[in-house]
């Protein structure tokens, strides 16, 4: 690790001197290191040390953006004069802010010792464990651990200093059979929350149930949507519009929406960075400190996430959903949380007489942001259910459906929710009991 104190001394230097008007210095640094397995065996061991220094010069209203990933002093100097010599050279952007002036942040310690201190031979154990068990029952085990240390600071001229440290450990695997596969996955700041034998036997048997598979018909099906299936439908919907750049732009399913019912009552979702449930992040890529963001609330549409240009459009103040610069995605929400509701497993199963069981979805794209429509196929688990009792494995199906649809017809939310990376952070989210879900088609598997 470098530390507070060394990042703060390393990065005073090149923003004093800098000849742009305002500057602004962003590093990621990370130690990982990851332990991967196929064939039930390991055949890969990997520790990787890196730093990312992103330099964003401003000259008015023009910037330029400079990545390297060198921390010496000349580089960094080097760095600065490259970015404010892009930004000279760029057109002026109206709606830049400025970058921020120094914000109190509230202390925030993502950092379990036992996780940055996770050695490869511990790895080994725990995926030999999974193995094992996956050879015993005739499958074949393939994934990957890891465990990690990452740094985040950001500092600028006008004297803001931000940083965190934290850790991270993530375990998933897919279980195969001859015609059958299964899966299990969870990420946590600390190693110790993973109990990865037991994500493993999970794993093991939804495919051991998954085998022999028959086909049913695609249509409309009541569903229960496991949390990894949860997860990426929730990643998409903050992905094409529960940022406040895709509001403005008219390209949000929320526009002419907010302060209106989107999903059923029994849903409420929001992003939380400073939530230890999650994977917590403090602070944004431009120094902001994050806020609860209410997106959904009881079903009723409450708002998306900001960053300083997009919040000063509207005359109101960042919420800290800011991504690295230069950035055309605008903010997007990265510490999702899905309320969870009071049913179990089997409460669940029961509020299905006929419908399927999902475990989760890949292959996954936008067919209409406006409308939410995704497509994708499902995998690794997917299950008939009849009169509350599920009766067999089925061929996987690809979907086309509304997640809005989706979320409209929720009528039952289990009580536990599960921790799961996401594209810029974490989510924490349940299963659903869905009322209407489309499948467009099916496959050979």
């Amino acid at each position: 690790m470098l530390g507070r104190e060394q990042l703060q001394h390393l990065l005073s230097a090149p923003l004093a001197a800098s000849p742009a008007d305002e500057t602004e210095i962003v590093v990621l640094a990370a130690d990982d290191a990851l332990t991967r397995f196929a064939n039930s065996g390991i055949h890969q061991n990997v520790y990787e040390r890196n730093a990312e220094v992103r330099v964003r010069a401003v000259v008015g209203r023009r910037s330029g953006v400079v990545v390297t990933n060198r921390l010496d002093p000349p580089a960094l100097t080097d760095a600065v004069a490259q970015a404010t010599a892009i930004a000279r050279l760029q057109p002026e952007n109206p709606d830049f802010p400025g970058l921020p002036e120094p914000q109190a942040i509230a202390p925030l310690h993502p950092f379990a010792e036992a996780t940055a201190a996770y050695s490869p031979a511990q790895r080994a154990r725990a995926v030999r464990a999974v193995c094992d068990l996956a050879v015993e029952r005739g499958l074949t085990a393939s994934g990957a651990f890891s465990t990690g240390v990452r740094e985040l600071a950001v500092a600028n001229s006008k004297g803001l200093f931000a940083y965190q440290a934290s850790t991270r450990a993530h375990f998933t695997t897919v279980i195969l059979g001859e015609d059958s596969s299964g899966y299990a996955e969870r990420a946590a700041t600390d190693v110790q929350a993973l109990d990865v034998e037991a994500l493993g036997r999970e794993a093991i048997e939804r495919a051991l149930r998954g085998r022999q598979p028959q086909t049913v018909a695609p249509g409309e099906y009541r569903v229960v949507l496991e949390p990894y299936a949860v997860a990426e439908m929730l990643d998409y919907l903050a992905y094409i519009g529960l940022g406040a750049l895709a509001l403005q732009e008219g390209r949000s399913f929320l526009c002419g929406r907010l302060g209106q019912p989107v999903a059923a009552a029994a849903v409420s979702l929001w992003d939380d960075g400073h939530d230890p449930r999650g994977l917590p992040q403090a602070f944004d890529f431009e120094g902001v400190p994050k806020q609860r963001v209410e997106l959904i609330s009881q079903g009723v549409a409450r708002g998306v996430v900001y960053d300083r240009e997009t919040a000063a459009k509207e005359g109101r103040a960042s919420t800290g959903h800011a991504l690295p610069a230069p950035n055309t995605l605008g903010p997007l929400p990265g510490n999702l949380f899905l309320a969870p509701g009071n049913a179990g497993r089997e409460e669940l199963l029961r509020g299905l007489d006929r419908g399927l069981w999902v475990t989760r979805f890949w292959y996954v794209n936008v067919v209409h942001p406006l409308h939410t429509i995704l497509t994708g196929m499902t995998r690794d688990g997917t299950f008939l259910v009849e009169h509350g009792e599920v009766v067999g494995p089925v061929r996987n199906l690809r979907f086309t459906t509304s997640v809005l649809d989706a979320l409209a017809s929720v009528e039952a939310i289990s009580r536990e929710a599960i921790v799961l990376p996401n594209w810029f952070g974490g989510d924490v989210v349940p299963a659903l009991l869905v009322g209407r879900f489309r499948f467009t088609g099916i496959t050979e598997f």
